[in-house]
């Protein structure tokens, strides 16, 4: 069978008898239904239940037909519809067909065959959810192969990440903002025994406080104001797949004890509803920060820490695998060129020796902006240091050129005055650390202006004055 995200069926059958037979059959399945049979639910209602099948009654759809079907042919989840109808007709199924209704299916026959009916229907939407989720853009799907590398630590990484690819055991991801943590979990699934289900990423950082249980939990209509449909959660998305929860770090002490215990069974209540879901999911967190730390100082569960770290992996910062910088630069310059179109075939001598002494402190994700960037200003076939940020240029380095932290002083320094030369260094100080602060939170101006101390119109100056693109700083 495919894996895939929980199939939602609402039913609404008049009939008792078949609704019970079709109820039965369907627990047997790995599906959710979510609706009854007495057929006294609103057609609005039924609309925005979220489902992926319905299964109706022909008396209880609202006439005009065509009006109330086209209102679930516009929904977002592009449901199928099946409508049991109490004559069996070529003509009577013909018209319901051309009233854009997907399934027909004449009530009159046997129990068995009406269920094997649906479950052919079932089977089909689970290959219709497959095939949106592979690819679906046009991208490569990510492997493990991607990260190998001339490094020993990363060798040393690849060889342990490998041993638990094929196990549903929890991983907490490690390592600094842009290594490549969400990369490498889609990487990790990909090559799992879960590769054919979805794969569903949250950003525990970017969900608001009230809205997080929702999303990670789904909610019913009306359940809240402003909820008026039911909404599917991020466990219920991801069963028989993976779940990819990235900045754990970040979640309220609330929030972590929910997750625990829900971690703890696989088992939720969606917000507003009665009844408990069960969902198979392989949980893949990633962060940052030092979570021991948190936990030391208050901020984090020591009991959610041990159930996600079940296995703990560190992916190595950049600065400690320049080995790779060459093989991961002109990777990032062919897909950037395939991309824009541009006629672009290597870096110059000089590009590269810069791009190889650089420290990255946004790592991976740096290196490939500053690629990008170069491909989109180069006007010739070759990328010169003339096309990376002026942080590059001549015999400059980025402030923090070695694990010393020396003080890099431009090459003609012996022509200038010890206040010049300070204000030069202080300059270098101050870029620098803004595009930390700006590489921590995001690009978000607000945040960075808080932990930097200065009031953003300040900050939005200083970015103005170094040339520093808060875009390139988003993910």
């Amino acid at each position: 069978m495919w894996g895939f995200m929980l199939v939602r069926i609402a039913c609404a059958i008049k009939e008792k008898k078949i609704f019970s037979h079709i109820k039965h059959y369907l627990s047997k399945l790995d599906v959710q239904l979510i609706s009854n049979h007495d057929g006294k639910m609103p057609w609005q209602e039924l609309a925005t239940s979220c489902a992926d099948i319905f299964i109706v009654s022909l008396s209880i759809i609202p006439k005009p037909i065509d009006s109330s079907i086209d209102l679930i042919n516009k929904l977002p989840e592009k449901p199928i519809s099946i409508v049991l109808h109490e004559e069996d007709s070529s003509e009577e199924q013909t018209k319901l067909l051309s009233n854009g209704i997907d399934v027909v299916l004449y009530s009159g026959v046997s129990p068995e065959s009406l269920c094997e009916a649906i479950e052919s229907t079932i089977e089909s939407r689970r290959q219709f959810n497959y095939s949106m989720r592979v690819d679906r853009r046009g991208r490569f799907q990510p492997r493990l192969n991607d990260f190998i590398s001339n490094s020993k630590a990363m060798q040393v990484f690849l060889y342990e990440t490998q041993q638990f690819v094929k196990s549903d055991s929890s991983i907490l991801l490690l390592g600094e903002t842009g290594v490549g943590k969400e990369h490498l979990s889609k990487a990790i699934h990909a090559e799992s025994n879960r590769a054919s289900g979805p794969f569903i990423p949250i950003n525990m950082a970017a969900i608001p406080e009230q809205l997080m249980e929702s999303e990670l939990f789904g909610h019913e209509r009306g359940a809240f104001t402003g909820a008026v449909r039911s909404r599917r959660g991020a466990f219920e998305m991801a069963h028989q797949g993976t779940l990819f929860l990235d900045e754990i770090g970040d979640m309220s002490m609330s929030m972590q004890s929910k997750l625990l215990r829900v971690l703890q069974d696989l088992e939720f209540r969606p917000v507003g509803s009665e009844k408990s879901v069960w969902v198979d999911v392989r949980i893949i967190a990633a962060t940052n920060k030092n979570l021991k730390e948190a936990i030391e100082q208050g901020g984090f569960r020591q009991d959610l820490y041990y159930r996600l770290s079940v296995v703990s992996l560190t992916l190595p910062p950049l600065r400690k695998r320049k080995e790779d910088i060459p093989s991961l630069a002109n990777h990032f310059l062919g897909m950037l060129t395939k991309k824009t179109g541009k006629n672009i075939t290597r870096f110059s001598k000089e590009a590269m020796s810069a791009l190889c002494r650089y420290r990255w402190p946004g790592n991976i994700r740096e290196l490939m902006n500053v690629i990008e960037r170069a491909v989109l200003l180069c006007r010739l076939d070759i990328i010169s240091i003339q096309d990376f940020p002026q942080s590059f240029a001549g015999d400059t380095q980025p402030l923090l050129n070695s694990d010393k932290n020396n003080l890099m002083l431009t090459a003609d320094w012996e022509n200038k005055s010890l206040s010049e030369v300070k204000n030069e260094i202080i300059d270098q100080i101050e870029k620098e650390y803004l595009q930390k602060v700006l590489i921590k939170t995001k690009g978000r101006v607000g945040q960075a202006a808080q932990i930097a101390g200065i009031h953003p119109r300040g900050l939005y100056g200083k970015m103005k004055r170094y040339g520093i693109d808060k875009s390139k700083y988003k993910l």
